[in-house]
């Protein structure tokens, strides 16, 4: 067993919050997930404040529930504008409220006499924590935290700038079991999912607030990712890209493999230089990996073999890790266009353009033009775009010629106006001559594209459709098993949903008048 247990109590929930009622709720509903806390007393506006929630920790503490106390100071990290004193005295009446671990950053270690914290009525496990938010420092090859001040564990957090760096962290933690390993920013989230499988003692997620780049929520690391029960007999999948943030499909296929109770986690890498990935694939144990935005083309060369169509169309969006680690690339976009718009659309003898001429570009001008389209190509980049007009036998069209020509289906195969840039168009209304107009894009689902289009009387196909389309034959080439198609097209449906809500919610608020607000 290690220092906070096994399973969820691994999992620590952090709490944090201005007010003492507020960090209460938030206690209350970390519990009802896991029964590890850290308490972020440097959060809260003041002393009384601190003083008021510790007092309502002591009356109401829930047994079985460890708690862990920080009181950050600024010099540290954190928010806490006190010195060192008064740290100290706010982590003894955390002892006092019932907490068991606190967790004192080194710069304060290092002003205490002899570098230890044991001459202190503090918590008795005491957990040191080392933050680099610029840069993932030079690590040593083992951690022995009984050398560092008599400390209990050391945590070490640092902003990793690309994958290699999380990976050189994860290493640190497999030396030791008294060690909590947590890499920050958008590039470390995958080693932050799997620092338990990796060997860390803890994995942190916020119940509402994050307090450092990078973190995921409570729910997701329990719900979405099952962080608590990953292993290295875990088989790995992902998507890389840049940008990376907006994508649903480790919604998707998560809720895929919740649904068939397999042994399997999807995660979502930001990916700047393709090498990067590459070389972590092995330390990773990735099985299989989407291709997004802008790695559909230059992954090629580093393919092994791809479908023979997938050679055709020059972009990648599914690739397959064999066993002896090679790659074998395929297109499920290609599947997607078709679905998707063959519900609308007689597209055999249909004239078609597509605005756009990258990786879902590309996949949709063969799907289209094999499928019997007439396919026009409109790009800012004549060259990319006159190229794969003539590698589809189709028509290079100028965007001038958009206020004139009339088509069957308009299609968007940019990323202009994807979340969370979701207020603007790729094409003006004037530029929409047509029967139907189709948004690759899938979140925001309505895009403002389709807004445009809804208010000219044209009908629309959402991207979300291929989204599902190209996502569950994916899933299926990876698995070689039937998806549980409507579980995970009710979960992407309800998450877009619920988006949308609280956008319209916050667009309200804000026509809602000053005075009132402050009623």
């Amino acid at each position: 067993m290690g220092l906070f247990g096994t399973g969820l109590r691994r999992i620590c929930a952090v709490v944090a919050a201005s007010t003492a009622e507020e960090m209460s709720k938030l206690v209350r509903s970390a519990l009802r997930q896991t029964r590890t806390v850290e308490l972020r007393l440097d959060w809260l506006r003041s002393d009384a404040e601190r003083a008021r929630f510790l007092d309502w920790l002591a009356a109401s503490q829930p047994g079985h529930a460890t708690f862990l106390a920080s009181c950050r100071r600024r010099e540290g990290g954190g928010k806490f504008p006190g010195a060192v004193d008064r740290e100290l005295y706010w982590l003894i009446r955390a002892r006092e409220a019932g907490c068991q671990w606190c967790d004192l950053e080194v710069e304060t270690l290092r002003k205490l006499p002899g570098q230890s914290v044991r001459e202190y009525p503090v918590p008795p496990r005491v957990l040191l924590s080392v933050h680099d938010f610029e840069r993932t420092p030079d690590l040593p090859r083992s951690m022995n935290p009984p050398a560092h001040g008599g400390v209990d564990a050391v945590k070490i957090a640092v902003e990793a700038r690309t994958i290699h760096d999380s990976i050189r962290l994860m290493r640190l933690a497999r030396s030791s079991k008294s060690f909590v390993a947590v890499p920050m920013g958008e590039a470390g989230l995958p080693a932050r999912i799997l620092a338990l499988r990796e060997g860390s003692a803890l994995a942190y997620a916020p119940v509402a607030a994050a307090t450092a780049p990078g973190q995921v929520s409570l729910d997701d690391m329990i719900h979405l990712y099952r962080a608590h029960a990953l292993t290295r007999r875990t088989r790995v999948y992902g998507v890389i890209g840049d940008p990376i943030g907006h994508s649903l499909s480790p919604l998707l296929h998560n809720t895929g493999f919740a649904a068939r109770r397999m042994d399997a986690v999807y995660l979502p890498f930001l990916v700047r230089r393709l090498g990067d990935f590459l070389a972590a694939i092995t330390e990773f144990g990735v099985r299989g990996f989407s291709v997004t935005i802008p790695h559909k083309q230059t992954i090629l060369k580093h393919l092994r073999e791809c479908e023979p169509l997938t050679a055709e169309i020059g972009a990648v969006n599914t690739v397959v890790v064999r066993g002896d680690g090679s790659l074998y690339g395929c297109n499920t976009d290609y599947v997607g266009v078709l679905r998707a718009l063959e519900k609308k659309l007689q597209i055999k003898g249909s004239r078609a353009l597509i605005f756009g001429a990258g990786g879902s570009a590309r996949a949709a001008a063969f799907a289209l033009s094999r499928a019997g389209a007439v396919v026009g190509i409109c790009a800012r980049r004549e060259k990319a775009a006159r190229e794969l007009a003539r590698a589809v036998g189709g028509d290079l069209v100028p965007r001038r010629a958009l206020r004139t020509e009339y088509f069957d289906a308009v299609l968007n195969a940019t990323p202009v106006g994807m979340h969370p840039r979701d207020g603007i168009s790729p094409l003006a209304p004037g530029e929409l001559r047509c029967r139907i107009v189709m948004d690759l894009i899938y979140r925001p689902q309505k895009t403002q594209l389709l807004k445009l289009a809804a208010q000219k009387g044209i009908a629309t196909v959402s991207g979300v459709e291929m989204f599902l389309a190209q996502g569950i034959a994916q899933w299926e080439i990876w698995t070689e098993k039937r998806t549980p198609e409507a579980s995970m097209r009710r979960a992407v449906l309800a998450a877009l949903r619920a988006e949308e809500t609280s956008r319209t919610s916050r667009r309200h608020l804000s026509r809602v008048p000053y005075s009132f607000c402050l009623s």
